[in-house]
C-alpha cells in the first residue's frame, strides 16, 4: 500500500517553540537505528555552472553569482542538509541550535536559531546565508540590506523537504550529490513501506507540548511523517494546534507518541488526569521521539519515519 507524501501549506504557530528545542532521547520500547555519520558519499562532479537563480521556500527569485565557498546555516535543518552532501568544510557559522553532525561543534556559532546576531554574520563573510522563512523573515530582510546573499529553506512536507534539498544543492553546486541523497532518502522511505506492507494505519497521536497539549495536524511535516510510518493521525484539524484531554480521551488513539523537550515531557504520562481513560496508556503504547529526528525538515527525518513506524508496527520490524 503505497502512502502518498503530498505538499501541504505552511503552518508555523507553535512550532518555533518546538525548533528550540535540543533534545537526543531515542524513541522508547522499539529498535532503534544507529545514526549515520553521512547519509550519502559525495560523487565527483562536473564544474558547476554560475550564476544560478532559484525561487526559494519563501517565494523570493535570488540568484547567486558564484559558487559559495563560505556558507552560513541559520536553522540546524540546514546545517544538516550542507554536511549530509559532504559540504561541511563550507560553513563559517552555524546557530547555537546546531548540534548535528559532531563537527559542527568546531564552526562558529553566530547567535541562536530565533535570533542570529547580524555583526557575527556579517563578520563570517559569507558567500551564501541560509536561512528559514517564518521567524526569521525580518532577518532575511536585514541581511539583504546588508548585500548579503541569502535563501530561504523551509520545507512543511517530505515532497518539498526534497525539493529544498535539490535547491541547496543548486545554489552551492553540488546538485548531483543533492540528487544522490534524495534518492537515498527514497530509497529508504520506499523500504520502511515495503516493510509495513497491507497493513491498517494505526490510530495515533503525536504530542508536542504539554502544558497546554499541542500536537500536529493535517499540513505539517510531522503529520507527514505519521502518514509515511504508515498511521492514521487522529488529528484533524490542520497546522499546530491546541488539544483538549477531553477531545484527546474522544479521538482515543491506540499510539500515543511524545517529543521529549523544553515544551513536553512524557514521563509518567499514564498519572495526568483523564489519560487513563486512553488505548494507548491502557496497553503501555506511548513512546517517546527523539525531537530531532522528526521536528528537524532535514536528511535524518527518514530516521525518524522509521521510528515511528516501528512504534506503529512493531511486528513489522
Amino acid at each position: 500500500m503505497k502512502r502518498t507524501f503530498h505538499r501541504t501549506r505552511r503552518f508555523r504557530g507553535a512550532l518555533l517553540a518546538l525548533a528550540l528545542v535540543a533534545a537526543t532521547l531515542p524513541i522508547v520500547g522499539c529498535d532503534g537505528t544507529p545514526e549515520a555519520e553521512s547519509l550519502v558519499e559525495t560523487p565527483s562532479e562536473a564544474a558547476p555552472a554560475f550564476p544560478v537563480t532559484v525561487t526559494d521556500d519563501a517565494g523570493r527569485e535570488v540568484t547567486v553569482e558564484a559558487e559559495p565557498m563560505r556558507i552560513v546555516s541559520l536553522a540546524p535543518s540546514n546545517t544538516e542538509i550542507v554536511a549530509a552532501i559532504g559540504l561541511m568544510d563550507r560553513l563559517v557559522g552555524v546557530t547555537s541550535f546546531c548540534d548535528y553532525p559532531p563537527e559542527v561543534a568546531s564552526v562558529d556559532v553566530v547567535g541562536d536559531f530565533a535570533n542570529p546576531n547580524l555583526e557575527a554574520v556579517a563578520a563570517a563573510k559569507p558567500d551564501l546565508v541560509l536561512a528559514t522563512a517564518g521567524v526569521q523573515a525580518d532577518v532575511i530582510v536585514q541581511l539583504e540590506n546588508l548585500g548579503t546573499v541569502v535563501v530561504a529553506v523551509d520545507p512543511v512536507d517530505l515532497e518539498s523537504l526534497f525539493v529544498s534539498i535539490e535547491m541547496v544543492g543548486t545554489v552551492i553546486g553540488t546538485r548531483e550529490s543533492a540528487d544522490t541523497l534524495v534518492s537515498s532518502m527514497r530509497s529508504e522511505l520506499d523500504a520502511i513501506d515495503a516493510a509495513i506492507g497491507e497493513a491498517e494505519p494505526v490510530r495515533c497521536f503525536l504530542e508536542i507540548a504539554q502544558d497546554p497539549l499541542f500536537t500536529a495536524g493535517p499540513g505539517t511535516l510531522l503529520h507527514d511523517l505519521i502518514t509515511a510510518a504508515g498511521g492514521a493521525n487522529v488529528v484533524t484539524q490542520e497546522g499546530y494546534v491546541g488539544y483538549s484531554v477531553e477531545q484527546l480521551v474522544a479521538d482515543d488513539p491506540a499510539v500515543y507518541m511524545a517529543t521529549l523537550g523544553s515544551m513536553s515531557d512524557p514521563a509518567e504520562l499514564d498519572s495526568r488526569p483523564g489519560y487513563g481513560e486512553i488505548e494507548a496508556v491502557k496497553t503501555g503504547r506511548v513512546y517517546v521521539l527523539d525531537d530531532n529526528l522528526v521536528s528537524r525538515p532535514g536528511p535524518r527525518v527518514v530516521e525518524g519515519v522509521r521510528l515511528i513506524a516501528q512504534a506503529l508496527h512493531p511486528d513489522a520490524f
